[in-house]
């Protein structure tokens, strides 16, 4: 395993993170442990989650159920939790009452104890929020994460889904504070969604904040989806249409995939794993095999004529703003 740091702290995180988002509803508790267990094996340290992950209509699963997984994971000893840099999420409401949601100081203090508990941990090392609040200053924002640090209960904090703005706002008011502000943005970042290559990545690269790419595989796209129907594989009315919206792009990414040889996800990953401002893409396996199969990508290099030929079928959005769009 190769390992990197998160962002600019002192922190080693591996260059892949562990996404849960499948524990509980997709993938049962016994197989969710046993992945966990062949990520530390793996070397893998780092882990996302977040407090509403474990919910999916018609499971019968509930808010929070993955951080259940994941704290009863930790109680089997072993040193679990010690071996795992533990990156968990708050925004989004976990009940009907006013204030159970958002990043109001109160919620911050109460969502966080929740994940605590759940997680079974006193601690949590990386609390990112997954969504920008418009309605909540940031001198109360970083008011109530910075008595949780006090507290010892986060170690760092994050954000996730930021604009390049949101960043530049939040870590200007955490310098005003004579705090650390935010280490990690969490963003929709892959070859087939390159956005925030306009100003999220130039933002986080300027403040020293790490990349953590979800979705690098875009829903699957990426992943060999041509290959997978052709072999009998059945794929969703929305993915079906996204497919034949852009086949010939995806028929020239697995084209050329097979010309060098690897497989298409794999070479997705390698791709992100390439920007020295990521620091670790988050694969969110649903079997051991999924989780094993990813750590080709670290073996990957890219030349400079695998990049170019990649940017000729994934073109971005022309690097990053103004020089994007303006002179």
């Amino acid at each position: 395993m190769e390992y990197t740091h998160l962002g600019r702290t002192g922190l080693q995180v591996s260059k892949l993170c562990l996404g849960t988002m499948n524990f509980g509803p997709w993938t049962n508790e016994a197989d969710s442990h046993v992945m966990m267990d062949t990520a530390l094996d793996a070397g893998i340290n780092f882990f996302d989650t977040a407090n509403r992950y474990g919910i999916w209509a018609g499971t019968g699963s509930h808010h929070g159920h993955t951080e259940e997984i994941i704290g009863r994971w930790f109680q089997q000893g072993g040193q679990r939790r010690e071996k795992v840099v533990l990156a968990t999420k708050l925004y989004g409401a976990m009940g009907d009452w006013p204030n159970e949601g958002k990043l109001s100081a109160l919620n911050i203090k109460r969502a966080c104890e929740a994940s605590l508990k759940r997680l079974q941990t006193d601690y949590i090392d990386l609390y990112q929020m997954h969504h920008i609040d418009r309605d909540t200053p940031w001198e109360e924002i970083w008011q109530g994460m910075e008595q949780l640090v006090h507290e010892g209960k986060i170690l760092y904090v994050g954000s996730s889904n930021f604009a390049g703005w949101h960043i530049v706002k939040a870590n200007e008011a955490a310098k005003r504070r004579n705090f650390m502000g935010l280490v990690s943005e969490q963003s929709k970042y892959s070859l087939s969604a390159r956005t925030v290559e306009l100003e999220v990545v130039p933002a986080c690269d300027d403040y020293g904040v790490g990349i953590i790419p979800w979705s690098p595989l875009d829903g699957g796209l990426l992943g060999g989806v041509l290959a997978k129907i052709e072999s009998g594989r059945r794929a969703s009315a929305n993915m079906q249409q996204r497919i034949e919206a852009i086949r010939p792009q995806i028929e020239s990414y697995e084209n050329f995939c097979a010309e060098m040889g690897e497989h298409p996800a794999d070479v997705a990953l390698a791709w992100l794993l390439h920007n020295p401002t990521v620091t670790a893409p988050i694969i969110g396996p649903s079997s051991v095999d999924q989780l094993t199969g990813s750590l080709r990508a670290l073996d990957i290099r890219l030349t400079d004529e695998h990049l170019k030929r990649l940017d000729e079928i994934w073109p971005g959005p022309g690097g990053a703003a103004p020089e994007a769009y303006a002179w």
